[in-house]
């Protein structure tokens, strides 16, 4: 099982990891082996990032069971719907999923806490490995936080190389270590899609997207699935899987926002 993908069970009790284990891809092996299988996955979390102001970043949101555990990040697209990663949505049933908006810090009550009334996972997904990694979660209710804009057709360059973009969530800040208890984030540079494509050998450059270091050191991780990667307040990415947490040459897998842009306005508004 890839790093990233695992972050969703990391950060969640016993049976969100039974849950959520079928649907993590297994894209980058957690051997490093760069000779990853199309239907391998990881799971992301901030690594080499710092503590981040929910007021900065008040569209990041985060996935928990009915029972207030983490699990996951989202990011909201509209102020009564979210989008995260296919395999966080799937990974409880709709009624048992919340989306936790508002909250800086995972230890208190402010913000406010939505159940889902409907989901939509992109039919062509079957694991984070192979794409298709998105999904629109809506919400009963408009939340009073402002959401993330959407890349038009003139924010191509957002996609060039070097681009730097922040991603933002609440999972683990090391390899295999402790959750975070408040918002974190990080700045990564954009990869081209011929440098992540030698990484990854299941690399789709229409639907996925890298970011991050050579020499690693800086990346989302365990709990961050389903997380926003932002260029200003604009989503380019949401958190899919990678080969570890910040390893060199490893760069995170984002699923690349601009190729879903219909679908995510028909299923947000």
């Amino acid at each position: 099982m890839s790093e990233k993908a695992r972050r969703t069970a990391a950060l969640a009790g016993t049976a969100a990891v039974i849950a959520a284990a079928a649907f993590l891809p297994t894209a980058a092996s957690a051997d490093g082996a760069a000779s990853a299988t199309p239907g391998s996955q990881a799971q992301p979390r901030i690594v080499g990032g710092g503590k981040a102001s929910i007021d900065d970043y008040p569209y990041a949101v985060y996935l928990a069971d009915s029972n207030g555990n983490q699990f996951c990040g989202a990011v909201l697209v509209d102020r009564s719907a979210v989008a995260t990663a296919a395999h966080c949505a799937k990974a409880y049933p709709r009624a048992d999923l919340r989306v936790v908006a508002g909250r800086e810090d995972k230890r208190t009550s402010a913000g406010a806490v939505s159940t889902v009334s409907s989901v939509w996972v992109d039919p062509a997904f079957r694991e984070p490995g192979q794409g298709n990694d998105i999904a629109v979660l809506k919400l009963p209710w408009a939340l009073p936080f402002e959401p993330a804009k959407l890349p038009g057709s003139a924010d191509r360059s957002l996609y060039d190389e070097g681009t730097k973009a922040t991603v933002l969530g609440w999972g683990r800040v090391a390899d295999n270590g402790a959750r975070s208890d408040y918002l974190r984030s990080a700045v990564v540079p954009v990869v081209s899609d011929r440098s992540c494509a030698g990484s990854y050998s299941n690399y789709d450059p229409k639907s996925m997207v890298c970011a991050g270091y050579p020499q690693g050191g800086i990346d989302a991780c365990q709990g961050d699935s389903g997380g926003p990667l932002m260029v200003g307040d604009t989503l380019i990415g949401i958190v899919s899987y990678g080969e570890g947490c910040a390893a060199p040459n490893r760069p995170g897998v984002y699923t690349r926002v601009s190729s879903y842009l219909d679908e995510i306005e028909k299923h947000a508004r």
